[in-house]
């Protein structure tokens, strides 16, 4: 029998499925271009001649399908790193993750042009490395949270200068560049999106059957290991999930920041800590984020738009600034 937690936990999270579901009809409706449901229709019945056919097909539904599968992703990245670095400060964008993901795919861009198959794999390889650079490194100069936080942001640092430096001597993809540094769903791809979403797509669903094994995790490492759990293993296991998530995302949608920060505190307030709930509120949370991020970015300031990337700074850095303060206090009082 389900305890009342679990009962209103799963009531949650079909609010949010409501909730995403009705987002996603928004975003492909709404925008500078008026589309009408039926024009939406018509594209469903095989009519895409038309201007609102084309704009649906080639526009609309794959940027609506980029921020569902990169906001999962970000958000259910952040959630596993949180949970195995037992740090609310950390995330994907925070300690290097997004941005060793970056500097792969980048390199993957201009040395094998048009191999879109090879970027989420270049994403997941750099991603991969850092986390697990971060993590050690980390856990050998005092494996504290601030320590570890700021071996993060001097990891991003560097990842950073050396594709700034990348961009700096290929000239021809300078603002290419600048756009994929900020972050953006603007123009995406669908024939990199169908590869990317089927890495996010795998990897969630992995975590998702594992979510035993990552509540156990999240218990500290000698409680796991004294209930016969292989430690070692799921968090390799898990630290390879979480760079295959931010990794596929930041190779079609750039370096987008704080979705892997901000949602998994939301998701935790909203259906509590068992990772069951937890890692599925987080998905739906991510994914409904950066649909109205976008939405935001594309209609607010028409006929301008500016990219997701800066609303989510907007949000995102004053929040990590409470988080720190939070920290602060809780570290007082302890």
């Amino acid at each position: 029998m389900k305890s009342k937690q679990e009962i209103k936990a799963n009531k949650r999270i079909w609010i949010m499925l409501l909730l995403l579901l009705i987002m996603i009809c928004v975003g492909i409706l709404g925008g500078a271009a008026k589309i009408s449901l039926r024009d939406f229709q018509e594209l469903i019945l095989g009519d895409s001649n038309t201007a609102a056919g084309r704009i649906l097909l080639y526009v609309r539904l794959p940027r609506v399908a980029g921020a569902v599968i990169a906001g999962a992703g970000l958000a259910v990245a952040g959630a596993i790193i949180q949970t195995i670095l037992n740090n609310p400060l950390a995330g994907p964008n925070i300690i290097g993750v997004n941005s060793g993901a970056g500097l792969a795919v980048v390199l993957c861009g201009l040395l094998l042009p048009g191999t879109y198959f090879l970027l989420p794999i270049a994403a997941f390889m750099g991603a991969f490395f850092t986390v697990i650079f971060v993590y050690y490194l980390g856990k050998k100069t005092g494996s504290s949270k601030i320590t570890l936080i700021l071996a993060g942001v001097a990891v991003n640092s560097f990842l950073g200068g050396i594709t700034d430096a990348v961009y700096t001597f290929s000239e021809e993809s300078l603002i290419a560049g600048n756009a994929f540094k900020i972050g953006g769903l603007n123009g995406v791809n669908v024939n990199i999106l169908k590869y990317a979403g089927v890495f996010i797509i795998m990897a969630v669903t992995i975590v998702l059957l594992f979510h035993n094994e990552l509540e156990i995790l999240s218990l500290g490492e000698e409680t796991a290991k004294t209930l016969g759990l292989p430690v070692s293993f799921y968090r390799f296991l898990f630290l390879m999930l979480a760079a295959a998530l931010s990794g596929a995302a930041v190779s079609f949608a750039g370096l987008l920041g704080f979705v892997g920060l901000i949602v998994p505190h939301i998701a935790r307030m909203l259906v509590g800590e068992e990772c069951k709930y937890f890692i599925l509120a987080s998905a739906l949370l991510g994914a409904l984020f950066l649909l109205i991020c976008d939405y935001i970015a594309r209609t607010w300031f028409a006929p301008y738009e500016l990219s997701v990337g800066i609303i989510l700074s907007f949000v995102g850095a004053p929040f990590f600034v409470y988080l720190l303060f939070r920290s602060r206090r809780r570290n007082r009082n302890a």
